[in-house]
């Protein structure tokens, strides 16, 4: 949501002692090279710097669940976990139920179908029986920010509901899967609404259309783009957590990576392969050139190797070479800012393509690589990630589009296209002939890897 949010000012206050939000939440990081991640509100209702209810995620990634009244803290459960995996999408609920005669069970968390609670879950401030929360006051009401635009939550949200009057266990929303073990949404879950509930679905075109038939539609600030990405096919990102890129930064649902002139930047995605054929695209949107293309699992992202390691294959922007282990050979055109690179991995046939402007480089002819039992064996790699890297004395910007419709920030429009399965959306068509034979590929995202890769 970046600088984005969706606001109401209730009509009339209803029910200030028993509410519930649920909502799947995917987070993102907002600072250089991955650092204080969160710092940023998921929910709040601000009457001013003394009287608010607030739902955030803090700069460790512990979540805190508060109400302040008269400028004292009344109220306020804080985990003492972490949750900062920017690369998986949570399911939150949060209850607020001071009529409950259990002071325990007046405010309660569950993240992913299971309650955080106790001494060694949280730190819990119990609120008095009755306790009015400031949320369904009629104070404004915020997703994605506090205070009228400010603390902005950085990330991607799914199925938001909100149920005025009801105290609602994670059971209601999710559910776990038989097959994998998975906490997954449930399908039109059973919620009682009330006065200011809401349910939003965030379609393109309506992200703050009420869904709940209580018409309490909230209003949109910024500009929000939607995604495939969702709780039930998460889409790779780049991954904030294997990186090499000392005050770089990391944007829009983890698929912006903006380098710094003084330091080489790499970082590799959230998914990792040994078979199957894999596209992405990559918009050059700063820089005079770049090193895009794969490397293996085994070293740390965090060393300087980028496309120099030995399981690295990288098409550089600066002389249209394939770079191996620090060795170039001549493969296609150079690129620069306004292209966008598509990467088209074939581990059943052990070959790397690449594109530019959706025109296949090097007349469709592969770059052959090691095969991952090979690299297995001799440089204990194991698999191949996505990855992307700056040089120094040159801020680059790269905007990488998995299938989930979008560049960073910039909405797919106009034609499109969907990889061999329907799940992903590409601005190019990745169907072509690769070394003779027509070939298909397929987005990164968990219903793929789980049919045809991993």
């Amino acid at each position: 949501m970046a600088t984005t949010r969706l606001y109401r000012t209730p009509g009339s206050a209803s029910n200030q002692v028993k509410w519930t939000w649920s909502s799947w939440v995917k987070l993102g990081p907002t600072t250089a090279a991955g650092s204080n991640l969160f710092g940023s509100t998921l929910l709040c209702a601000y009457t001013d710097a003394n009287n608010y209810t607030e739902i955030a995620f803090q700069n460790s990634g512990i979540i805190d669940f508060l109400n302040v009244t008269g400028g004292s803290t009344d109220a306020r459960i804080t985990t003492h976990g972490m949750f900062r995996d920017p690369n998986a999408w949570y399911h939150l609920v949060f209850v607020w139920d001071t009529a409950n005669v259990t002071g325990g069970d007046r405010m309660k968390l569950y993240v992913n179908g299971d309650r955080i609670e106790g001494t060694g879950g949280i730190a819990y401030t119990e609120p008095s029986s009755s306790l009015n929360s400031i949320m369904n006051s009629t104070s404004p009401q915020e997703i994605g920010s506090r205070a009228g635009g400010s603390n902005y939550f950085n990330g991607v949200l799914a199925e938001t509901y909100f149920a005025d009057g009801q105290a609602y266990a994670a059971s209601v929303f999710g559910e776990t899967d038989s097959t994998s073990g998975a906490w997954v949404a449930k399908s039109g879950p059973s919620v009682t609404f009330g006065t200011n509930g809401y349910h939003m679905k965030y379609a393109a075109g309506a992200f703050g259309t009420d869904s709940s038939g209580e018409s309490n539609t909230m209003t949109v600030a910024g500009t929000m783009t939607t995604t495939k990405d969702t709780p039930d096919n998460n889409f790779c990102t780049m991954n904030a957590l294997d990186n090499y890129y000392a005050g770089a930064a990391l944007s829009n649902g983890m698929n912006t990576m903006v380098s710094n002139s003084s330091n080489l930047a790499w970082i590799r995605g959230s998914m990792s392969v040994t078979k199957g054929k894999w596209y992405w695209e990559t918009f050059v949107s700063g820089g005079t050139g770049g090193t895009l293309g794969i490397a293996g699992t085994g070293p740390s992202a965090t060393s300087s190797t980028g496309a120099n390691n030995a399981c690295a294959y990288a098409y550089m922007g600066v002389d249209g070479n394939i770079k191996k282990s620090g060795t170039g050979t001549a493969y296609g055109a150079t690129y620069t800012t306004g292209d966008y690179i598509g990467t088209y991995l074939d581990l059943d046939n052990n070959k790397i393509y690449f594109s530019k402007n959706g025109t296949l480089q090097n007349s469709g002819t592969g770059y052959t690589i090691i095969a991952p039992d090979a690299i297995r064996d001799t440089q204990n790699q194991r698999r191949y990630s996505p990855m992307i890297q700056g040089t120094n004395g040159t801020v680059y910007t790269f905007k990488t589009n998995f299938g989930n419709g979008s560049f960073g920030d910039t909405q797919l429009t106009g034609t499109t296209y969907s990889d061999a399965g329907g799940e992903g959306t590409f601005k190019y068509d990745m169907a072509g002939t690769f070394d003779g034979s027509s070939q298909n590929f397929r987005a990164l995202c968990t219903v793929n890897l789980g049919e045809y890769g991993g």
